[in-house]
């Protein structure tokens, strides 16, 4: 590797240590991150800022604005408020029931929309049924994240990487519900058991909290019905635009900016009123985040590691696939997803063909999915919508570290990846 290179991995991993111990904040990190990068030539402004594949991933950027913009219409109007009382109810004022209820809405709504509209659509209701019964709220918003991941790996459009993927090996939405679905549903089960352990210390029952709730009329929660129809109208439009995206196509950013701007120029509500909610210190972080991880494409480094990776393999399938299982979750925890599998896939393309291209060989696409999607889980930056809800939940007095949210990651992220070792050997290779 070049000098150049070898000064890009040092950088990114000076700024990433200042990530995990939060000796700085971490939007200072990530964008003297980025500055470094671009000092040192690892990159340069036409690729951080214009590249697709190297540069700052707008369509990301503005797809977490329109729908920031949407959450913040509808917070408006009352409607998260009913959801927790809601939910509440239907748990009957337990908590692990509760959590489970979240998850699995979650992990079913992250299949059809991407996992990051999903958390923020899920987080307020989060904070206000966890007020409601006095149960800490991380607990809740880090088992929503990670479910959020897992149920997005279930098909096509669920997570940025499947569509990459889909591109490249020509698969379709069907081929992901056939290969993909099945171990996810597998999976959730197995992660709402585990919930139950890992998170146990957060379920403390209050009956006179729980008593308190089922009196509770969550109708009354409404307090602008007009504004919660257009707002809905709005968010069902959106939703349905997102998973017809293989015939509109249009972008997922392209419909949140719309979908935003019109609820705003249709609706009473101001500017100011619009872009209140917005999370513009994780926004600033995720562009600094790009800017850094695509200077690591830029200067090869991620490229050389996948070939290293795949040539230690010797053409042999089985240890192939389970070779880029393991190296797509490790390296996903710590790159963000979207451009190692960008970088990954032309390389699985390669392996496929030496390995007699369709049939089995067919298995190496399901691992890398595999792998970089629930990857994603092992750290608080490995995947987007984890980032999100660290923001979110910042933002509202409740602060998820690094290592609290990394702590789980490291127990649930190696499970899930074992799991999916037997379904891949004996589905496939066996």
């Amino acid at each position: 590797m070049s000098v150049v290179a070898w000064l890009s991995i040092a950088v990114f991993l000076c700024a990433y240590a200042l990530i995990a111990t939060e000796k700085i904040h971490r939007v200072a990190a990530a964008l003297g991150g980025a500055g470094l990068m671009l000092l040192i030539h690892a990159t340069d402004a036409e690729t951080a800022f214009f590249a697709e594949s190297t540069g700052i991933d707008w369509n990301v950027i503005f797809l977490l604005l329109g729908m920031m913009i949407i959450v913040g219409v509808l917070k408006q109007t009352g409607v998260f408020e009913y959801l927790a009382i809601w939910a509440a109810k239907k748990a009957r004022g337990r908590p692990y029931r509760l959590m489970v209820l979240l998850v699995v809405i979650t992990a079913s709504a992250s299949a059809l929309l991407d996992n990051v509209t999903t958390v923020l659509l899920i987080a307020p209701v989060t904070f206000l049924v966890c007020d409601r019964l006095r149960v800490p709220v991380a607990p809740f918003l880090i088992a929503e994240v990670m479910a959020s991941n897992i149920g997005g790996a279930a098909t096509l459009v669920g997570d940025p990487p499947n569509i990459i993927i889909a591109s490249r090996a020509g698969l379709s939405f069907n081929d992901f519900l056939i290969h993909m679905t099945p171990m996810v549903i597998v999976l959730m089960a197995a992660f709402i058991g585990l919930c139950r352990i890992v998170f146990r210390k957060a379920f403390r029952y209050d009956p006179e909290r729980a008593a308190e709730i089922m009196t509770l009329n969550e109708r009354e929660a409404i307090s602008d019905r007009r504004l919660l129809w257009q707002s809905l109208v709005v968010l069902a439009v959106v939703m349905a635009a997102f998973v017809l995206h293989p015939v509109l196509h249009y972008e997922p950013s392209v419909v949140a900016v719309l979908g935003a701007g019109i609820l705003v120029a249709a609706t009473k509500v101001t500017t100011h009123e619009a872009i209140a909610e917005v999370e513009w210190p994780t926004l600033t972080f995720f562009a600094g985040l790009f800017v850094m991880v695509g200077a690591l494409v830029n200067t090869g480094v991620i490229g050389q590691i996948s070939q290293a990776a795949a040539g230690a393999t010797e053409d042999r399938l089985g240890l192939t696939t389970m070779g880029l299982l393991g190296a797509s979750a490790g390296l996903s925890a710590i790159v963000d997803n979207i451009p190692y599998v960008a970088t990954m896939s032309p390389i699985v393309a390669e392996l496929v063909g030496a390995n007699g291209g369709d049939g089995p060989a067919q298995v190496l696409w399901w691992a890398l999915a595999f792998g970089a999607d629930l990857g994603g889980n092992a750290t608080a930056v490995g995947a987007a919508a984890n980032v999100v809800v660290l923001g979110i939940a910042a933002r509202n007095g409740t602060p998820i570290s690094f290592w609290q949210f990394t702590r789980y990651g490291l127990i649930i992220t190696p499970i899930t990846i074992a799991m999916c070792v037997p379904y891949l050997w004996f589905r496939y290779l066996a």
